[in-house]
């Protein structure tokens, strides 16, 4: 019987995507396709995935949406064969009739799954903030847990790709600007925790990792004093306070007063935002999301 690719779902999360693998796997055959080479413009970046199930389920992006059910349709050969395959679309690929509008090329490595102990072990420890590597050998058609964290790409002849866990955003704040920003947040499908004015530093002190933002929406400096000494003895990677520069200048007398050194005082972003001033709790909650998602792909090293 032949068996066309249809779309499971949309999404480009990795864990999701993985956690789909895992899903898949229990009672089907499953190919996870991985983007291991860009020529030119691409829409994706390397170690970008589809998944596909043998039942003709996929779900994943390598590209803006051009070239996955063609992906998905040689998975479903691979599978079918038991064999792992090499693809590629644009410049100079056998696939004439589809032509990539970034004018570059892609290649993507179809691994047939047999083993997925090494995704269980990446996804499990996502789900715990940690992150995670996988690496491909297209030689031994095998993959791998990796403890090779350093970046996504080839690394002779295997592929490994890094995996890094979601943005988490603490946030605290007037109640109109602090609702609009996590309505926005949730609408993007990023998780948002709203830190009361008291709260106590060993329930938040837990939910601050490398991956966390941390978002002050005050309009009185010592109302945002108790999270702000959270969030600079931690390791978030964006701290952003509200206000003008002249209650930055009070903010950074008020800090060094408290024995902070400068090179910490200036790991806060204010005013808060990729752009300003904003008037509006919109136009702010859009600033400031802009400038998070800025910060983030700066320390991943987009």
């Amino acid at each position: 019987m032949l068996i066309h690719p249809h779309k499971a779902f949309d999404s480009d999360d990795p864990q999701e995507l993985l956690g789909f693998a895992l899903e898949v796997s229990r009672t089907h055959a499953c190919a996870l396709a991985t983007l291991v080479d860009i020529k030119g413009g691409a829409a994706r970046s390397l170690g970008s995935h589809i998944v596909v199930a043998a039942d003709g389920r996929y779900a994943g992006y390598v590209s803006g949406g051009c070239v996955e059910a063609a992906i998905a349709a040689e998975a479903l050969l691979a599978i079918q064969d038991r064999k792992d395959k090499l693809v590629s679309f644009g410049k100079d690929s056998p696939f004439k009739d589809i032509v990539l509008p970034c004018g570059g090329s892609i290649t993507v490595a179809i691994h047939v799954l047999k083993d997925v102990a090494s995704l269980q072990l990446a996804v499990t420890r996502l789900s715990e903030r940690h992150p995670a590597a996988l690496s491909y050998d297209p030689n031994a058609e095998s993959l791998t847990h990796s403890d090779l964290l350093q970046g996504t790409g080839w690394n002779d002849d295997i592929f490994t790709t890094v995996y890094h866990p979601p943005i988490r955003t603490l946030v605290s704040g007037g109640s109109f600007e602090v609702a609009r920003f996590t309505a926005l947040m949730r609408a993007a499908e990023m998780e948002v925790v709203t830190v009361p004015d008291r709260f106590r530093s060993a329930d938040v002190k837990p939910l601050v990792d490398g991956y966390t933002a941390i978002v002050l929406m005050h309009h009185d400096l010592d109302k945002e004093m108790g999270l702000l000494n959270v969030a600079l003895e931690s390791d978030a990677f964006y701290i952003g306070a509200l206000g003008s520069r002249r209650t930055h200048d009070k903010r950074i007398l008020r800090l060094r007063e408290l024995g902070y050194e400068q090179a910490v005082i200036d790991r806060i972003k204010a005013p808060i935002g990729m752009f300003g001033p904003a008037r509006h709790a919109t136009s702010l909650a859009i600033s400031i999301l802009a400038d998070v998602a800025v910060a983030h792909e700066k320390t991943l090293g987009h």
